[in-house]
């Protein structure tokens, strides 16, 4: 069997940890797999580097960040070859660019075009452990990029399905996929399994557990997933292909993110092309935009709310304060003290009455509802920030997601 495992920087937070890990990626070669090993950077490291270059600036060359928190990974990834070597066990340390991951050229949020495994491919054939830093490529130029937050685990399973591998194990520091946050819920319950379309969902609404791409990946190429603990034996979460008993249940989880920020268009001249010229121009930045809600339009104006994630705001403000300008709008207002809060499950399709149970459940605890989204299997609510863990305590509790 082929197995990559991909830990994540609690799990490689300091040397004893390092150690640890080398020992659960060494039980994993005495099975007789080959194994090919993603890391992310020690806990709290990019965070650090992060802070070094925004004292700085501001808002520095997204080139030059990407040249500089590249470096987290290189170190753990290092580290964790140099512990496997001294055990006695053959391994090599590749960053993401001599594994041939090429990327396109979105500075701090790249997207993986394709990944090259000649050369992993070679070093598993000598019998050789592989460790790859994670959330990093390089571009046809040359140049370094990184994948955006949590852009380890998209590499892992794009490593895995390039090379076809037979599963792929997340390990990270909580033991599975939850119903919701258990740091707010104490009764949340472990999923054993879940639907990659659920998880879809509840990793782009704000579960941490993994990041939005990795499933993506997982999805189009059937990586077998599994989220587990690092410190544990638990089998953790398996994420697969959705079959007819997941349908049964109604909701799935609970996800939550209060990292988005709501930006404001007042008094938009309501005719065709003005909320493309705004978006088209949010796009060319690189900026994902997430909820949109326009307003019905009263004397030829309407207004458009939209939200962005909150480390985007300041460069989204400025472009849209620029494009309002242009359309004669009246001005932009912000809101960084928002979240969302979101249901999902795929039983949400053939179920009635879940939309009105959401909002009669917020409006009975004070809850008001800022902007409402909604697909076949979810239904997001922007609320106000300080109500976000009563929110989703209280909507775990009327769905019952403790039993």
């Amino acid at each position: 069997m082929l197995v990559v495992q991909k830990f994540g920087g609690t799990s490689m937070g300091s040397i004893e940890r390092i150690k640890h890990v080398a020992s659960r990626v060494i039980e994993e070669k005495q099975k007789g797999n080959d194994v090919v090993v993603v890391v992310s950077a020690m806990a709290g490291e990019t965070d650090r580097l992060i802070k070094l270059v925004k004292e700085i600036t501001p808002e520095p060359n997204e080139r030059d960040m990407d040249f500089v928190v590249a470096t987290g990974e290189q170190v753990s990834a290092g580290l964790l070859s140099i512990t496997l070597n001294s055990l006695g066990q053959s391994a090599v340390s590749l960053t993401g660019w001599q594994a041939g991951i090429k990327t396109d050229t979105a500075f701090t949020k790249a997207r993986i075009l394709e990944i090259n495994v000649d050369r992993i491919k070679k070093h598993l054939e000598n019998g050789k452990i592989v460790v790859i830093t994670g959330f990093q490529g390089i571009t046809d130029e040359g140049d370094i990029t990184t994948l955006g937050r949590g852009g380890s685990d998209t590499s892992a399973v794009a490593v895995a399905a390039a090379l076809k591998a037979d599963r792929c194990d997340i390990y990270t520091d909580v033991d599975g996929v939850y119903t919701a946050d258990p740091r707010i819920v104490e009764n949340a319950r472990k999923i054993d399994e879940i639907s990659y379309e659920e998880m879809l969902e509840l990793a782009s609404l704000g579960a941490k557990v993994l990041q939005i791409r990795s499933v993506e990946f997982a999805m189009k190429y059937k990586v077998p997933l599994r989220v587990r603990c690092t410190f544990t034996t638990d089998e953790g979460t398996l994420i697969k292909e959705e079959d007819e008993e997941m349908e049964k249940v109604v909701v799935r989880g609970i996800a939550h993110n209060k990292n988005e920020a709501r930006i404001t268009v007042e008094r938009v001249p309501d005719r065709p092309g003005i909320a493309a010229r705004l978006f088209e121009t949010l796009a060319e930045a690189n900026i994902p935009v997430d909820m949109i809600v326009q307003n019905v339009s009263v004397d030829g104006y309407t207004d458009i709310s939209f939200t962005v994630d909150k480390n985007d705001l300041t460069k989204a403000r400025k472009i849209t304060e620029a494009v309002a300008k242009e359309i004669n709008a009246r001005g932009v207002i912000t809101d960084n003290k928002i979240a969302k809060v979101s249901i999902v499950g795929l039983g949400m399709r053939n179920h009635a009455g879940v939309a009105g149970k959401v909002f009669d459940t917020l409006a009975r605890y004070g809850i008001n509802i800022l902007m409402i989204s909604t697909s076949e299997i979810k239904i997001s609510c922007i609320i106000d920030e300080k109500f976000t863990e009563l929110a989703v305590r209280v909507l775990h509790e009327a769905f019952h997601l403790d039993k």
